[in-house]
């Protein structure tokens, strides 16, 4: 007899890690950007409140964006697996062969994929139509409220540093400090959602640094452009 053994698998972390790597990564790009634009033509006093403002204005409207997001997605898993097990209740028979054709698809031979479309049945027929014929599974369902809190709290943690940064820089190494804080984080940022990932770091770490960049670098010239006009 075969010995269970537990395993992690990389599949289940994608819930929550796609939330917080897109929080974190909003909460650096926009509220260092912001600041660069502002402290363009302004002091450090008011580069502080921008940012502060972009912290908390941001985690709120990342949190209430995921809610919303994520809520609509359950909405309709939800109302699958409600037809789905009305489905079930009206026509057990079609749905046992409906079950067994999909393993069918996959390779399974006829006789041996109507038993365990059977079997599987036997113990949790909407658990299995959910996973094979939908495609929901406790790994990749909908968590409004998790992906909220994940968004939020990730957004913050990811502003945080250009914000300290902002407060203790001197006024003339500010902008360049803010820059250059907020780069290195992006980055570690990318390489460490790769390798939550399983994937390579390199590319990932490149990629968002070089879209940070190319925000804060649009956003500083925009505030000095209008700046400078005002």
């Amino acid at each position: 007899m075969v010995q269970p053994h537990p395993e992690n698998h990389l599949v289940a972390r994608i819930g929550w890690l796609r939330a917080a790597v897109l929080g974190a990564n909003d909460g650096i790009i926009s509220t260092a950007s912001l600041m660069l634009g502002v402290a363009a033509v302004s002091s450090t006093g008011e580069v502080v409140v921008a940012g502060l403002a972009a912290l908390v204005a941001g985690a709120m409207s990342m949190a209430a964006g995921e809610y919303v997001s994520v809520s609509s997605q359950a909405d309709t898993e939800n109302a699958d697996l409600d037809r789905e097990r009305r489905e079930l209740a009206e026509n057990p028979k079609f749905e046992e062969k409906e079950l067994a054709q999909i393993y069918v698809g996959r390779g399974v031979e006829p006789q041996l994929a109507l038993q365990v479309a059977r079997q599987l049945m036997a113990k949790d027929a909407l658990g299995a139509h959910a996973r094979d014929e939908l495609g929901i599974s406790e790994a990749v369902a909908a968590n409004p409220v998790q992906a909220a809190f994940a968004s939020a709290a990730s957004f913050a943690s990811g502003a945080a540093p250009p914000l300290a940064t902002a407060a203790i820089a001197p006024r003339e190494l500010q902008a360049a400090l803010i820059c250059g804080v907020s780069l290195a984080l992006l980055a570690v940022l990318g390489a460490i959602g790769a390798r939550a990932g399983g994937a390579s770091m390199l590319k990932p770490a490149l990629r968002v640094a070089f879209w940070g960049a190319l925000a804060m670098a649009v956003t500083a010239g925009v505030g000095a452009l209008v700046g400078r006009t005002i």
